[in-house]
């Protein structure tokens, strides 16, 4: 066995002991309000063809959908208030929010009714026939649209409308072609402040997030190297390593989830005009509420006071592998502002400490081998302060930022076509790309292993060249350049490429 080989499988060996996931049940508070859970932050320069003037945000919240979770499926929480924060001036603090306010209701008061034996008796269906008829919904869905122009409570709220929602992917019987229907949600909207439209969509799309969830939830039941990766000039692969393939991935092409999409005008967001931009979204829900012992469909709770932010998402996996057990749920509810309070979990990660740790000396005596670290040694950690909490310098970092995590992108950068898009985003010199904002099609998991372990201390392909970032030096991360990988991959060639750009959902049911 080469000294390359041994120091691969070691690493293999050593990362056997760690889970990731993206924004998925990631705090204890939030598995008990699933409706308001985020699981996946998505912004991005639009890449639909005539559309490069445009900024899309998709925040995706309730993960794990089963396609068949009926009767009632994943109608939104209208007690919740929903956000896309932008932050216009690197000060970590939201100059544009939108807001999605949501309503259900049953029509007549009652949803569908039937004539049984004289009496008129609601059905506990939400639909009692073709959905794309209105007369055979029972229950509908909309949603108001604000933008709060300032502090997220205190500034100029604007109404832009009322939309509707579509029902989700009941099944083939129920709504037979359903792009057709779910295109007629997408809805042209007027911004205060752009001269062109935007473009709003709320409803049920197809998971994709891509992640081998339940063997790396078992302790990593796999070998996480790219088995299809030469690790050298003679193309020897790594013996063992995992191949990419759909079989891998527990979500993409097995649940759904629910999208809030808005298309904003990159004419309205350049306020100081460095083309910089961050974007986060969260949820709240009124601080009390009191379970009502004769529920009804209008109320099975009463709530009251202010509102109290239970869930956050920017990048993702920040809240599953960076920020420690006692702080997640403390995470989900502070605001970048307060991020200062946990940035030691950035500066000093656990995680690759851990692995070193646990792991290196059973991986030295073991293999024979002499591995001084198989961490990066660079403490504090610049390069995963740039990718987290400020940006990378002379990329996607503004001038005079204040550190805090949300997701940054600089919008200068042009679109990458989805055909040309690389799934590994910056990292495979494709500047418009993760972490420079994220794509539905960049591969964070991948990505997100990699950097940990210390990738942006070695030259990166910027623009077809070698580049060092200054951020570390390749002594640092002995392991940075592996190529980590859950094996189950992504790419932007098996998603839409137009708005709202994630896949239709899947049928709980298929035939007639």
């Amino acid at each position: 066995m080469s000294i390359k080989t041994a120091l691969l499988t070691g690493v293999a060996l050593a990362l056997g002991a760690t889970a990731h996931a993206s924004s998925h049940r990631e705090a204890p508070g939030i598995t008990e309000t699933p409706k308001i859970d985020g699981t996946d932050f998505y912004m991005f320069r639009s890449y639909e063809n005539g559309r490069e003037d445009y900024v899309t945000f998709i925040a995706n919240y309730q993960p794990l959908q089963a396609p068949y979770g009926g009767p009632n499926y994943f109608t939104m929480d209208p007690d919740a208030l929903y956000k896309i924060h932008i932050d216009l001036d690197a000060d970590a603090v939201e100059d544009l929010t939108f807001q999605f306010d949501f309503d259900n209701e049953l029509a007549n008061g009652t949803g569908v009714a039937l004539d049984v034996g004289g009496e008129t008796v609601p059905i506990p269906l939400r639909i009692a026939g073709n959905a794309t008829n209105p007369a055979n919904v029972g229950e509908s869905e909309s949603y108001e649209l604000f933008m709060v122009e300032g502090d997220r409570r205190t500034g100029t709220r604007t109404s832009l409308g009322t939309f509707d929602k579509p029902i989700d992917n009941i099944g083939t019987k129920s709504i037979p072609d359903y792009p057709s229907y779910a295109d007629d949600f997408i809805y042209d909207v007027s911004i205060p402040g752009c001269s062109a439209l935007g473009r709003v969509f709320v409803g049920q799309r197809a998971e994709a997030f891509a992640v081998n969830l339940g063997e790396i939830f078992d302790l990593v039941n796999l070998v996480p190297i790219d088995g299809d990766v030469p690790l050298d000039d003679m193309g020897t692969t790594f013996p063992g390593g995992i191949t990419q393939d759909r079989a891998n991935d527990d979500l993409v092409g097995k649940a759904n989830i629910t999208s809030l999409a808005i298309e904003v005008p990159i004419e309205c967001m350049n306020d100081d005009g460095d083309s910089i931009i961050g974007g986060w979204t969260t949820a709240s829900l009124p601080q009390a509420s009191i379970e009502d012992p004769s529920p009804s469909y209008e109320q099975t709770a009463a709530f009251g006071g202010a509102y109290v932010q239970q869930s956050r998402l920017s990048a993702p996996l920040v809240n599953e592998v960076v920020i420690g057990l006692p702080d997640k749920d403390l995470f989900n509810a502070a605001e970048p502002t307060q991020d200062s309070a946990l940035a030691t979990y950035v500066t000093n990660p656990t995680l690759p400490a851990l692995l070193d740790l646990l792991f290196r000396d059973a991986v030295n005596s073991s293999l024979g081998t002499n591995i001084d670290n198989l961490a990066p040694s660079n403490i504090p950690r610049d390069d995963l302060v740039a990718a987290f909490l400020t940006g990378i310098a002379t990329l996607n970092q503004p001038e005079d930022v204040v550190a805090s995590e949300m997701m940054r992108l600089n919008f200068s950068i042009a679109p990458t076509a989805a055909s040309e898009q690389s799934t590994f985003g910056v990292v495979g010199d494709d500047l418009a790309g993760f972490p420079n904002g994220r794509r539905p099609g960049d591969d964070t998991v991948d990505i997100a292993l990699r950097v940990v372990m210390g990738r942006l201390c070695h030259p990166v392909p910027i623009q077809g060249a070698q580049t060092d970032l200054g951020l570390c030096a390749p002594e640092d991360a002995p392991v940075g350049t592996v190529p980590f990988t859950d094996g189950a991959p992504i790419s932007a060639t098996e998603l839409k490429d137009t708005f709202p750009y994630l896949n239709d959902p899947l049928p709980g049911a298929t035939g007639s």
